[in-house]
């Protein structure tokens, strides 16, 4: 563990302690898609001890402009299948628990429970919703992140904080409207915004600085401007 990790453990706010807590932890992926697969990949990197992913869908052709985990030759395989394989290549400590189905009334509390944070790589309001009630119901918190075309935006939801997703969105109906699964969006911007939200899972699990807990991360890529919004 010290040589691999060794460019953490050098550094004094995660040191050997923040290391055994990545180690120890259990994170639930939902959704190994754009955003999941820099977030799997950069988590199981860095020795997070438990990933579970959870996606119901193959790869597709059009998924290999900016869904890394994938290559040419896995098009029409299940995704949650593929990426388990891959993130095992990448470490072979860290234990990959697979789900190939959809998150549903029926499966989240029993799926949420069995991990310590969740990280919401998925494409629609609904199953964001689903997340954050979920993730209250059991005082777990939760990362957000959505892109769009070329704009991007990242949170940590907590209930013990009183943030949740509901909060900063309100008006399901509307919410809902604006977040078309199938809009386009230039292939590096989910490899910006998950390597944020994997960030933020690193800061959570080993304590560092201040995770975007009352905070929305803004950034289009367009001008590179990025803004940090804070909420009362």
């Amino acid at each position: 563990m010290y040589q691999r990790f060794s460019r953490h453990i050098v550094l004094p706010e995660i040191g050997v302690a923040g290391q055994e807590r990545l180690y120890n932890a259990s994170v639930l992926i939902v959704g190994v898609g754009g955003l999941g697969s820099p977030v799997a990949l950069y988590l199981a990197s860095c020795g997070v001890g438990r990933l579970g992913i959870i996606d119901h869908d193959v790869v597709s052709l059009s998924n290999l402009q900016r869904q890394i985990l994938y290559k040419e030759c896995e098009v029409g395989l299940k995704k949650s299948c593929c990426a388990s394989i891959r993130l095992q290549e990448i470490s072979s400590q860290v234990i990959i628990e697979q789900y190939n189905e959809v998150l549903s009334e029926e499966n989240a509390c029993h799926l949420v429970a069995q991990y310590d944070l969740v990280v919401d790589c998925s494409d629609n309001a609904a199953t964001r919703y689903l997340i954050d009630e979920t993730c209250a119901q059991q005082t777990k918190p939760f990362v957000y992140g959505a892109i769009g075309e070329y704009c991007g935006q990242v949170s940590v939801f907590d209930s013990r904080q009183n943030w949740r997703y509901i909060d900063l969105f309100p008006d399901r109906l509307a919410t809902s409207k604006t977040s078309p699964a199938t809009q386009g969006v230039i292939g590096s911007l989910p490899g910006i915004i998950g390597s944020i939200q994997a960030t933020e899972v690193i800061k959570i699990i080993t304590q560092l600085g201040e995770p975007l807990v009352k905070k929305l991360f803004t950034l289009d890529i367009r001008t590179m401007e990025s803004h940090t919004f804070k909420f009362l």
